[in-house]
């Protein structure tokens, strides 16, 4: 039996008037509440946050953010305890503002610097480069390293796992469930290695805007979008909760490639400030560890054969994000960005691992048993491994 629209109109005119009273009430509390309350004692809280630092011959370029609740206005700063000339932030930088100041000076290359940042009230902050390096520019040869690089961490060691595809089929029922655990025990120690990685980029970024809180945001996003998404393409299926083939293949190049997104982000930030080594060490350390995410993505398709195209772009989808990644972390370099973008990866692989569990069950469906733990260990294992081979 469907409502009429009379009806349904009968019902949202509470809902409108219970908003329409709250607006009132939120606005009488903004211009009447602050006046009745007494102003606060002491000083000014002054909090700066370094949240850029590009390097150009003679001049360094800092972009900063207010993190506190008082407008701060900078007076003077120092390098290495030496007055500087200045431009920029003439004018107090209010809260969660930011703005960009330019100090000449004749830096030289891969030495220390400890910039001092002196506010009108006689507050210090200070910032620190560990090894000053020019910050490369974005033009075109930029953007080609980038993207080869991503090639090289991404595309390549996923699909060179993918390789291992005819070799998996000839595992039965239970290799396939320990296959299936190991790649649990990869997600896990991604999943970990994100969060510690984004929580290190919130606190990082002075917390204006929720500093670590932002992955748990994203995560959440993730987990709910990925969520949905799922529900969609197994619309009009059977209530069978263990999914497997296809779907479940595209669900782990989906949390796979988010995560590599994160990875991404993290090379081409220390790229920018010069803390990437690159070279073949790194390129092969990467591939090493990033090859155990093809076999990942082509566990649930041991029972299938499905068409190169469809493994190309499942490889394309798990390792393609880190090309992104790379582009947006060298030349954004915002620790709010990253922090947030991890915290998608997080959420992605916990939906993912979510999808696998069910597969895990044996034929008495118990899902915890030796062959499915010691897969899940040996998943853990193989990645913090191959994680040691990774030099930057």
């Amino acid at each position: 039996m469907t409502s009429s629209p009379a009806t349904r109109l009968r019902a949202w005119v509470p809902a409108a008037a219970a908003l329409a009273l709250i607006g009132i009430a939120l606005a009488a509390l903004a211009v009447l509440g602050g006046r009745t309350l007494p102003e606060r004692t002491g000083p000014p809280i002054e909090q700066l946050a370094v949240e850029r630092t590009d390097l150009a011959p003679g001049s360094i370029e800092l972009v900063l953010r207010n993190t506190g609740p008082d407008p701060v206005r900078v007076a003077q700063v120092f390098v290495n305890d030496a007055y500087v000339d200045l431009t920029g932030a003439t004018d107090p930088i209010g809260p969660r503002a930011a703005d960009t100041l330019r100090l000449d000076y004749p830096w030289q290359d891969g030495q220390p610097y400890v910039v001092s940042i002196l506010t009108s009230t006689g507050v210090v902050i200070e910032h620190d480069i560990p090894a000053a390096v020019a910050t490369p520019r974005a033009d075109g040869g930029f953007f080609a390293v980038m993207a080869l690089l991503g090639t090289y961490v991404g595309i390549i060691p996923v699909v060179l796992g993918m390789l291992f595809l005819p070799v998996l089929r000839r595992i039965g029922h239970r290799g396939i469930r320990i296959l299936l655990a190991i790649t649990a025990g990869l997600l896990v120690f991604l999943g970990i290695d994100a969060t510690l990685e984004g929580i290190e980029l919130g606190e990082r970024s002075g917390g204006a805007f929720g500093g670590p809180a932002l992955v748990v945001l994203g995560a959440i996003l993730a987990f709910l979008a990925l969520t949905a998404a799922d529900r969609w393409l197994n619309r009009g299926r059977d209530n069978d909760h263990r999914p497997t083939g296809p779907r479940l293949a595209f669900m782990i190049a989906i949390g796979i490639g988010l995560h590599n997104l994160g990875e991404g982000l993290a090379i081409g930030a220390a790229y920018a400030i010069g803390e990437l080594a690159l070279g073949a060490a790194l390129v092969v350390g990467f591939t090493i560890q990033n090859t155990t995410e093809g076999l990942a993505v082509v566990a649930p398709l041991t029972e299938r054969r499905p068409p190169v195209l469809h493994l190309l772009g499942l490889g394309i989808l798990a390792g393609a994000p880190a090309i992104l990644g790379a582009l947006v972390g060298a030349t954004v370099n915002n620790a709010e960005l990253s922090a947030f973008l991890l915290g998608l990866g997080v959420g992605a692989i916990a939906q993912v691992i979510r999808q696998i569990a069910p597969a895990l069950r044996n034929r008495e469906g118990r899902a915890l048993d030796p062959a499915t733990l010691g897969g899940t260990a040996a998943g853990l294992i193989a990645m913090y491994l191959t994680g040691l081979l990774i030099t930057a």
